[in-house]
């Protein structure tokens, strides 16, 4: 008798299901050959990583307890902060302009920079060729601002205003010196490509606290230059299942690709579909044992949710005119950096764990003065707009916010030198981030540069310290968050990092 595509029976006892579930002889070996060949055909469907080597939990009861085992552990400590918004400056905020005031400067203008500064450290390629290294101070004026009397620079006159809420960190360092290896390293504790990132680090730890959207998500300004591209595999999974990668949300009517269904395509169809094609992925899973296809069948549930949940977080009509004053120009343009600040401080709301909003245009060769004057215009009212914003709904109290890129810039200026243009070249050994909100300390400032902001003279903080810190504000012990794979246990901060508590509440 004909089965209709509603048939119950369709679930276990097709001649197809039993052959699925039947093990390897040589009657079947042409059968479960053909199979193997969809199996493939499936795979590239899924995606590669579904025919990556497995990881701990697929390899036995024995691994998958030890996997379970470490995050049944979490909170190892009790947490500060139960969300994450990391503002990301892609390219490389110079810190003579922002945070990092160097009166001295002005009496060494054009002044080449001394060797015993410099100490045989590594340039660029961009600027190791020049004759001379004229040092240039900023043309850009510097006043104390709050109750704490915190120097910043006039470029940022809307963070001046809520600088008694900041922890700002001027002594990050890194190795990475190029921009590549260097966003990769902020964002996967690894220079090479293929690490998970800090936020999927985050959501395979904590899981989520809302079922009907994602614990990781991505924003990226669509009004800032396209100096340095960004990838995607600074929100990916590396190795972690890939539930936990990134999430982008981008502007316009399609905010999630391929969320929406296609046209003369609705909601019960879809969730019709998806239900079959869940009972095909678990017989796929009975017989290969892959917990990719555990992941992709929640993925593609979360998408269902995700059709209801994303539609309503994105609609910003109900947001009050005071609301996109605070946030200022181009916040009600979606899409722009300021309403994503809008759209973070929404998700937010809804508990998604880790928010990453990115905006390139930062990487300053030349004409800084210019473009980094228009950079500061473009991102601070909405970045103090987020911290004011969080702060009176009670937010940031339990909401970590983290403002930075992934290094600084030189004393020297890179090619052009005038009175009033100049450009800095990439500089790793020291440079600016800050901090607010759950568990720093409110109004301070951390570690000491030079005159020069070349080298470190106290409190340095490595990027690796900066990953542990930020892991312990969740609870996390960053040496406790291990995956297995390839043989050996992984974590973001590889083997280092140590938590800087000297700027915790």
């Amino acid at each position: 008798m004909a089965h209709s595509h509603h048939d119950e029976e369709f679930r276990l006892n097709t001649p197809d299901a039993a052959l699925l579930n039947r093990r390897l002889d040589r009657r079947n070996f042409l059968m479960k050959t053909s199979l193997g060949l969809g199996a493939l055909a499936t795979g590239s469907l899924l995606g590669l990583d579904a025919l990556r080597a497995r990881s701990a939990p697929s390899l036995g009861m024995e691994e998958a307890s030890s996997e379970d085992a470490l995050l049944a552990a979490i909170p190892h400590i009790a947490p500060r902060a139960k969300r994450v918004v990391y503002l990301f400056m892609a390219g490389g905020p110079s810190q003579f302009e922002t945070f990092d005031y160097k009166p001295a400067l002005f009496d060494l203008a054009g002044q080449n920079l001394p060797e015993s500064i410099r100490k045989g450290q590594r340039l660029t390629g961009m600027s190791a060729s020049q004759a001379a290294l004229p040092m240039v101070p900023s043309i850009y004026k510097f006043d104390k601002y709050g109750k704490t009397q915190t120097w910043v620079s006039e470029l940022l006159p809307h963070t001046a205003n809520v600088v008694d809420e900041l922890c700002i960190v001027k002594s990050l360092y890194s190795e990475a010196i190029n921009h590549d290896p260097a966003i990769t390293f902020f964002q996967t504790g690894n220079q090479l490509a293929g690490r998970p990132s800090i936020g999927s680090w985050v959501s395979y730890g904590l899981g989520s606290d809302n079922k009907n959207l994602p614990s990781f998500i991505v924003l990226v300004s669509k009004n800032a230059p396209q100096d340095q591209p960004l990838y995607a595999r600074l929100w990916g999974n590396g190795f972690l299942p890939t539930r936990h990668q990134g999430v982008q949300f981008r502007s316009g009517k399609d905010p999630v690709l391929y969320l929406n269904n296609p046209e003369g395509y609705d909601g019960a169809d879809r969730k019709e579909m998806l239900g079959y094609l869940g009972k095909l992925n678990r017989m796929q899973n009975d017989s290969f044992g892959d917990q990719e296809i555990d992941n992709r069948i929640a993925q593609y549930e979360m998408a269902f949710r995700m059709q209801t949940s994303v539609p309503d977080v994105i609609d910003v009509s109900n947001e009050t005119e005071e609301v996109f004053d605070l946030y200022g120009p181009g916040s009600r343009d979606a899409g722009t950096y300021a309403a994503n600040c809008i759209l973070a401080r929404k998700l937010l709301e809804k508990d998604v764990k880790f928010v990453q909003l990115y905006h390139q245009g930062w990487d300053q060769h030349g004409g800084l003065p210019k473009n980094i004057a228009r950079q500061c215009k473009d991102t601070d009212q909405a970045t103090a707009a987020l911290v004011v914003d969080l702060k009176r709904r009670g937010l940031l109290e339990d909401t970590l916010v983290i403002w930075g890129g992934e290094f600084g810039r030189t004393v020297y200026s890179q090619g052009k030198l005038t009175a009033t243009d100049y450009g800095r070249d990439h500089h790793p050994r020291c440079f600016t981030m800050w901090m607010a909100g759950a568990g720093v300390k409110a109004g301070i400032s951390y570690g000491e540069t030079d005159d020069f902001s070349y080298n470190i003279i106290k409190d340095p903080v490595h990027v690796h310290d900066f990953q542990a810190t930020l892991m312990h504000l969740l609870g996390i012990d960053h040496e406790r968050l291990t995956y297995k794979f390839q043989g050996r246990r992984f974590r973001l901060t590889d083997v280092h990092g140590k938590v800087v508590n000297a700027i915790l509440s």
